[in-house]
């Protein structure tokens, strides 16, 4: 660093500030000439007007420089070492400056540099309080006739380069109110100073929400798709030799590769990312109009490649103007600058965005996810015992290459964890449930805010259903687990523009297993599984309905997840009954509902207690609907039989027979009534008896609303 700042100064600012005193040299012969009284003995120097002072005034022309230069103009030996020094040509062709404006950079940098050059300022205003340049002394500086004065004015107009970059920065007198422009002083920018004297460093204004990255060569990244980084990296390296500029939209998931692709084109072009986090911008300065002319100036101070990340903070209505002055920004930037968010589009303003190339880079399909699991597993020494188990992987979870590399890294420590637990020496081998159970920890998880989330428990042999509805469960597990053989090698999808995914229907009366049935599949498929209560997402407000189901399906997008709709009565009846307006506007939203769950990729059920309330539009757009019968008395027997644990002691009085034959319940409530006789016997630390079943039966059946005699009971009371 001291080296290269030495370097700048030898190179850039020695030079500079040489010609700046020959200048000044100059400046004082001439101000001597010009003032009055003697500026070397006058103690007074600025401090007060004599008459004099007055009477010279009065002869001047309007506008005239008050200096009077000799000898040969500046111009051509400033030009000559301003073309030499590689920063300050830089920042001529940069920025698009003129040799005029590079002079008043070094006399508004020189006291920055060296204070002599503060006395030697006031020395020449005729005021020791005027330690700085003013634009006054910096056009009698450089302007040999008022025309030329009055016309070099403008470089410090505030659409002049100078200003507009922020190179300079002009300061009022703070003893005067409202003062003219050539009385303010030219003050240089803090990073400009920095880079003039050679040291690299982000603008400290923009630490909160900016970082540099040096991008370094690595192996071929996982995240990045081999031919968008072919082509995007053809179309950098392209306008780069045509020094044109290149504004592009990376939109898609996070986790796609959208940094990595970011990173390789900097490292292509030999250049530097800098990353700007855009909600932290808006967060540390609401408006951003005064930090986006700050950034951009940034970007090109440090030759890099300028990446927005997080573009989506800018698309709601409040932030429509920081969208606006955003696009206008990149509109006047001549580099390589890159907007990267989630969605495809921001806004509808009309040819915002017609100079902004947008790249999708879509979720991989599932060749490339079985590939990154491959590729990362291989990275960490894994090897699965059956290759169908990558196949399992890749296609029930629908990660990206960032999750999947996080999902094996997490299931090693899982591993390490385990092992240290059991005192072995080494982390024990990972299996098939410890990387589903890390994709299942590493997939989205926005659905928790919206939906209730079911650690599946339940098991095949605690599912009691007639042959038909197991033999449709196991149907619908099958279609999960082969749908890459069925839509991608034998394709399939290429026949499906919606559908790819699963639909089904549980139909039945209340406690008759759908939402156990949920859970075994969710356990076989090893999926996580959410409870959304259709009760709560109907809104008799239009339209509210739509956005509840929106929020829904866009978190589960990314949640891996199979999503359980209860209580499905609560939108679908009969949609051929259209009697009023509340009507046609229910079917849209049934008509909504069954479009977003076509689009859906995953597993969707719904549960109902009323079929006979959906009509056949409905049901022909379900891929499967299982019947959940009420109970005969052998299925109950099977369910009373199957409902104890191991470890409940069952006293030898119970007669699980006669209660499946004497009393006609559903699974759930024989689920109650023997957890109810469970605490009833754990009062007393006994065993289960006859007599705690018949109590916690008395209880369900109240709990029921159902009026039950003594008669029912007699047959028990008699054994």
């Amino acid at each position: 660093m001291v080296i290269e700042a030495n370097k700048a100064w030898l190179e850039n600012l020695l030079p500079a500030l040489q010609w700046l005193d020959k200048l000044l040299e100059k400046a004082v012969v001439a101000a001597q000439a010009t003032y009055t009284k003697d500026l070397t003995t006058e103690a007074y120097q600025g401090l007060y007007i004599t008459q004099e002072d007055v009477e010279q005034l009065l002869v001047r022309q309007p506008g005239d420089p008050v200096l009077k230069l000799r000898g040969e103009a500046w111009e051509p030996s400033f030009s000559e070492l301003a073309d030499k020094a590689s920063r300050l040509a830089w920042l001529k062709q940069t920025f698009d400056l003129s040799v005029f404006d590079l002079a008043l950079v070094v006399i508004a940098l020189a006291p920055e540099l060296d204070l002599r050059y503060e006395r030697l300022y006031a020395y020449l205003q005729d005021d020791v309080t005027r330690r700085r340049p003013t634009v006054d002394i910096a056009l009698n500086l450089l302007c040999s006739s008022a025309p030329t004065k009055l016309w070099q004015r403008s470089r410090v107009a505030p659409d002049a380069p100078l200003i507009r970059h922020r190179l300079l920065h002009l300061l009022a007198d703070p003893h005067q109110v409202q003062p003219p422009l050539l009385a303010c002083y030219l003050k240089p920018d803090e990073q400009l100073i920095r880079y003039l004297l050679g040291q690299e460093g982000l603008d400290s204004r923009l630490a909160t929400f900016c970082q540099i990255v040096k991008p370094i060569p690595e192996s071929e990244s996982l995240s990045l798709d081999a031919k968008i980084q072919q082509a995007l990296l053809a179309l950098a390296l392209q306008a780069r030799e045509a020094n044109q500029p290149l504004h592009l939209h990376f939109h898609g998931p996070q986790g796609v590769g959208k940094r990595q692709a970011a990173e390789a084109i900097a490292l292509k072009l030999d250049m530097r990312l800098l990353v700007a986090d855009i909600a932290a911008a808006i967060a540390a300065k609401p408006e951003l109009e005064s930090i986006l002319p700050l950034l951009f100036r940034e970007a090109q101070f440090q030759d890099g490649v300028l990446y927005l990340q997080g573009i989506d903070a800018l698309g709601s209505q409040e932030q429509i103007s920081n969208y606006q002055r955003l696009l206008q920004a990149i509109a006047r930037f001549p580099s390589i600058a890159i907007l990267e968010g989630l969605a495809p589009s921001l806004s509808d303003i009309p040819g915002s965005t017609r100079t902004i190339l947008p790249v999708s880079f879509p979720l991989p399909d599932f060749a490339q996810r079985r590939d990154n699991w491959q590729a990362y597993l291989s990275q960490s020494g894994i090897l699965l015992p059956q290759p169908k188990e990558l196949d399992t992987l890749a296609d029930r979870f629908r990660l990206t290459p960032e999750q999947i590399g996080d999902a094996v890294a997490s299931a090693q420590q899982q591993a390490r964890w385990q092992a240290a637990q059991t005192s072995q020496e080494s982390s024990s081998s990972l299996t098939l449930e410890d990387l589903f159970a890390a994709a299942r920890t590493h997939s989205g998880q926005a659905l928790t805010s919206l939906a209730r989330k079911i650690s599946p428990r339940s098991t095949w042999n605690d599912l009691i259903l007639p042959p038909e509805g197991l033999t449709q469960l196991q149907e619908i597990c099958h279609q999960v687990k082969y749908h890459h053989l069925v839509c991608g090698q034998w394709g399939f999808e290429e026949k499906l523009s919606l559908g790819k995914g699963l639909n089904a229907l549980f139909s039945g009366s209340p406690g008759t297993g759908k939402t156990m049935a949920a859970e075994v599949i969710a356990k076989e498929l090893h999926l996580d599984l959410y409870k959304i209560d259709l009760s709560q997402v109907v809104s008799k407000y239009i339209g509210e309905t739509e956005k509840n189901l929106e929020r829904i399906f866009t978190a589960a997008q990314s949640a891996n997840a199979i999503l359980l709709f209860d209580e499905a009565d609560a939108l679908f009846g009969k949609r051929s009954e259209v009697k009023d307006a509340h009507d046609r506007y229910a079917n849209l939203e049934i008509a909504y509902l069954l479009q977003k769950m076509e689009e859906y990729e995953g597993v969707t059920l719904l549960t109902t207690n009323l079929r006979q309330n959906l009509d056949e539009a409905f049901t022909r757009r379900i891929r499967f609907i299982v019947e959940f019968p009420f109970p005969e008395a052998d299925y109950r027997l099977q369910i009373w039989r199957r409902i104890w644990p191991k470890q409940t002691p069952l006293a030898a009085d119970v007669d699980l027979e006669g209660m499946a034959r004497q009393f006609k319940l559903a699974g759930g409530n024989i689920r109650n009534i023997a957890l109810a006789a469970a605490f009833l016997a754990a009062e007393n630390s006994q065993c289960v008896t006859m007599k705690h079943l018949l109590q916690a039966t008395k209880r369900e059946f109240q709990k029921m609303g159902r009026l039950i005699g003594e008669e029912e009971f007699l047959p028990f009371k008699q054994k």
